[in-house]
């Protein structure tokens, strides 16, 4: 258990907020750029080191050369023995040559020439170290103990044998001077590097700790409960699209912008949701009343009303109560996406049998017909539903206009893709501020729309319902108002343009 914790400890960002600096993404950037330049130093002082060293070696491997040369001309003028090393004395021999002679490929004589101008013989053991060197001109590097290391060469030929060598301590001398003074260059070169980098990098990260605080602002915001007040938003400083910074905090107002939005229409949600549920709350209470009373009465032997009246009243309550949950099943039911049943039917024969029906309950209004149609017009639709739809709009022409008045229902398709059904009547019409809401639920205008006199009020279901089963058909159904004049319009695709394919019924 303990390792378990540990390890997710150190997986996680510490609570004191020290791992995050850790790996933070300015320390990242600061170290990449470190470390780039420590990379980059490195090779450049290394390949200075190397070029320089091989342009000195080969300077000295020159004067090696030329010390060779000039010891073997002088042997050549002359008259000493086979061990004379006398050129030593010439002059322009440097201090440190070192000269010997060979005979049947051994050393004779060997001797180097001190830093007062003098020559010292060397010892054996500084004669073997100088040993296996044939004399082809090719240059060798040894270590003569208590010399040095040295650039040796010999030359044979057509002249007299020689070595020559000089020291490699004046090279070796300057490679080190040369590390050294750019090593103290890399340093303060990287150190202050370092420091503009962090002080840059910290400079052009702020936009995105500015935003990263408007984030944790909004975070802290309780958008689960309550109003939510207008979010925290990115300053316009810090929403610039041409830096990195700035796309991020375009990005975060775009979604806090969704963000608000969605509870707004949360917000609406849940009010149309309450309201919905105290309207049928309401609606329901009603009538269960009346049924409660009607059962008081026939039980405690009541003669105010007769039983069959009661019982009457009892059956049309329980009527207008089960009309009521059929239509809030019917309307979840085409919330939930439930598809319709599907076939082929003559509008024209179906909006005639729903203003024959209207005419019977409505005798006291004036109903006309119209079909202006140039032949049968057939639409893919559910009829039962359908005729719901247009049986709806009538009633609700019906209930909401005084007596008298002239309801038209005109059929027409003004081209062969669509056809349209409209409901008209010359009654008070619609308050203006009713009509953005006339298709929601338990929407009500009886403030305006006087009713027929001994009509009991509607639901306001009714076109909500209509509404819904014209989108559930691919239509769309819209409504103009204005005194004297009140249209509903119900557009609907024809056979030939809607899917004939047969599905389940609602």
């Amino acid at each position: 258990m303990d390792l378990t914790v540990r390890s997710g400890r150190r997986r996680g960002t510490s609570p004191s907020g020290t791992g995050l600096g850790r790996r933070s993404l300015r320390v990242r950037l600061v170290l990449f750029v470190s470390v780039t330049l420590v990379a980059v130093c490195a090779v450049m002082a290394l390949s200075t080191v190397l070029v320089q060293r091989v342009y000195l070696l080969g300077d000295l491997d020159q004067r090696v050369t030329d010390a060779a040369e000039r010891s073997q001309g002088g042997l050549q003028r002359r008259t000493g023995g086979a061990t004379d090393l006398g050129f030593l004395n010439e002059r322009g021999q440097p201090a440190g040559t070192l000269a010997a002679r060979f005979a049947d490929g051994e050393i004779i004589a060997a001797e180097v020439v001190t830093e007062d101008g003098r020559q010292r013989v060397l010892t054996a053991a500084q004669r073997a170290a100088l040993g296996g060197i044939t004399a082809d001109g090719s240059l060798h590097t040894r270590t003569v103990p208590g010399l040095g290391t040295y650039r040796v060469t010999a030359l044979g030929g057509d002249g007299v044998p020689v070595l020559a060598g000089l020291p490699m301590a004046d090279v070796q001398q300057v490679i080190d001077r040369l590390v050294v003074v750019e090593a103290v260059i890399a340093g303060i070169g990287l150190a202050t590097a370092a420091c503009a980098s962090a002080v840059v990098i910290r400079r052009q990260l702020r936009p995105l700790g500015r935003v990263a605080a408007t984030a944790a602002e909004v975070a802290r915001v309780p958008l689960d409960r309550g109003e939510v007040a207008v979010l925290a938003r990115v300053a316009a400083r810090d929403t610039d699209p041409g830096t990195e910074a700035g796309q991020v905090g375009v990005v975060l107002n775009q979604l806090i912008d969704h963000v608000e939005s969605s509870l707004a229409e949360r917000r609406r949600t849940e009010e149309r949701m309450r309201r919905f549920l105290a309207d049928a709350s309401h609606e329901l209470r009603t009538p269960l009343a009346s049924i409660a009373g009607y059962a008081e009465y026939m039980n405690g032997g009541s003669r105010t009303i007769t039983p069959e009246l009661a019982w009457q009243r009892v059956s049309a309550q329980s009527a207008r109560m089960t009309g009521l949950v059929e239509d809030l099943l019917l309307l979840a039911r085409l919330d939930e996406g439930r598809p319709l049943r599907r076939t082929e039917v003559n509008l024209a024969a179906l909006v005639a049998e729903a203003v024959w029906d209207a005419q019977v309950a409505g005798a006291e209004h004036a109903w006309r017909l119209a079909l202006r149609l140039d032949g049968p017009v057939t639409v893919v639709a559910d009829p039962v539903r359908l005729h719901q739809v247009v049986a709806n709009l009538l009633a609700n022409a019906r209930v909401h206009t005084p007596a008298g008045t002239e309801v038209t229902v005109v059929v027409e398709s003004p081209d062969a893709s669509r056809c349209v059904i409209r409901v008209r009547d010359d009654g008070p019409g619609i308050p203006p501020g009713l009509l953005p809401s006339i298709f929601e639920r338990f929407t009500r205008a009886d403030g305006s729309r006087s009713r027929t006199r001994g009509e009991e009020g509607g639901t306001g279901l009714g076109l909500a319902i209509a509404a819904a089963l014209t989108e559930a058909h691919g239509g769309r159904i819209d409504v103009r108002s204005e005194p004297g004049l009140t249209e509903f319009s119900v557009t609907l695709p024809t056979a030939g343009q809607a899917g004939a394919a047969p599905s389940p019924q609602l």
